[in-house]
């Protein structure tokens, strides 16, 4: 049985990002860049106002109060066709050039307005006040955003101001999820006698949306090998197959032996970890023909499958820890290995397992720190107690009495 961190290994070691595509900036959001992104202008292009006011000479202005005469109004968007000389002012917008002559804004609160007279109030002579000069932000042709940058608004309005209306990212890959099992009944039906309801699908979905990658409902395999093998041969045209159910010890846990028949190569079967222990990842590696059907050119393609246990909080679990890593390592994204904050335990809590252990928990932001309670959890099976849950907190291996105030490595989902 593998560790949690070897089974990072060997996932990180079989993956590799997807190709890259150009996409409108509208679609790009959460995606990651392929190539650097390079400045092709000045940022900001010119020296402009960074206030409402008066744009004026800093000589003029020295003494204190003085007059001065309004020769022109500027607005954002207009280009300044007359200068400033001595005794002269522009009224300027925010955002509009800086005209020449001037070296210095003053803001209108600090002024008063009669006809063509403007009454500077206040003593503001340091030049460049209120100005943003040009360049500032970046010079043309620096480096803005680095391959492998996630796509926020931040940075796609970035993007926009650097003129680039479509980015080449990495495209989302499609993750086909398929429920195994004679029990499983669609969301809607009423149970009978030992079914329960398909909850894993739609749980599988809304992880996989929030990841960024497209999910592919596949509905759910029966307990019968031409079934399973015929809706894996249908997951397999997706980038990532994602399996729930079937992947244990059982007569009818069939899913290992059908996707070896499939030609997916195991990487790891079974973790030491709870819950989640008998998740299960392999590749399959394909070639696809070209276009032309040429048999002397090839592409290679790759499956990635995971085969997560059938009871929803090992499914959960396993989800955000392995799919989830290899979601972002296939967008690119770095680091893709999840990301845990140290969190206070605001309870004491006796842990009794006996293997490393994914308890689902409440994390809170106060203004002294992340603080973090384990949510009453009755085993893998009990999604309905993972309810107030936004975490899960890692507790060893070891039986232990965890005391309040002591710090917890938590995993947000």
């Amino acid at each position: 049985m593998h560790s949690v961190a070897q089974a990072f290994q060997l996932l990180m070691n079989h993956l590799s990002t997807l190709g890259s595509q150009r996409m409108p900036l509208f679609d790009c959001l959460n995606l990651s860049l392929a190539e650097d992104v390079v400045a092709d202008l000045d940022s900001p292009p010119f020296d402009k106002s960074l206030m409402d006011g008066y744009a004026v000479r800093a000589t003029d202005v020295e003494r204190g109060t003085v007059s001065l005469r309004v020769i022109d109004l500027l607005a954002a968007g207009q280009t300044p066709t007359k200068a400033i000389g001595p005794g002269e002012a522009i009224q300027i917008m925010t955002g509009a050039p800086l005209p020449l002559g001037a070296d210095l804004v003053v803001k209108i609160e600090e002024t008063t307005r009669d006809h063509e007279q403007v009454h500077i109030k206040t003593r503001c002579v340091t030049r460049g006040t209120n100005i943003v000069r040009r360049g500032v932000s970046a010079r043309a042709g620096t480096v803005i955003l680095h391959a492998g940058a996630k796509l926020s608004g931040l940075r796609i309005g970035i993007l926009a101001e650097l003129g680039q209306a479509r980015a080449l990212v990495h495209r989302r890959p499609t993750v086909a999820i398929l429920a195994t099992g004679d029990e499983l009944v669609s969301v809607d039906t009423l149970p009978g006698p030992g079914q329960i309801r398909n909850s894993n699908e739609a749980m599988l979905v809304a992880q996989v949306q929030a990841m960024g990658a497209i999910p592919v409902p596949l509905g759910v395999a029966r307990d019968n090998r031409e079934d399973l093998r015929d809706k894996i041969q249908t997951g397999l045209r997706s980038d990532v197959l994602v399996l729930s159910g079937g992947v244990s010890a059982g007569m009818f846990d069939l899913v290992p032996n059908e996707l070896r028949e499939a030609g997916v190569q195991e990487v790891f079967h079974k973790v030491e970890m709870k819950p989640g222990k008998p998740v299960w990842f392999g590749i399959r590696d394909n070639t696809v023909a070209d276009s032309k059907n040429s048999p002397a050119t090839r592409l290679a393609a790759r499956n990635y499958v995971f085969g997560l246990p059938g009871n929803p909080v090992s499914c959960l679990v396993c989800c955000e820890l392995f799919v989830r890593t290899a979601i972002r390592r296939l967008l690119g994204e770095e680091p893709a290995l999840p990301q845990s904050i140290e969190a206070r335990l605001q309870q004491d809590f006796v842990a009794k397992r006996d293997r490393p252990t994914y308890h689902p928990a409440l994390v809170t932001w106060t203004p002294a720190g992340p603080t973090v309670i384990l949510v009453p959890w009755r085993g893998s099976s009990d999604l309905c107690g993972t309810v107030t849950a936004n975490s899960m907190a890692f507790l060893s291996g070891q039986p232990k009495q965890y005391v309040a105030g002591e710090s917890l490595s938590v995993i947000s989902w």
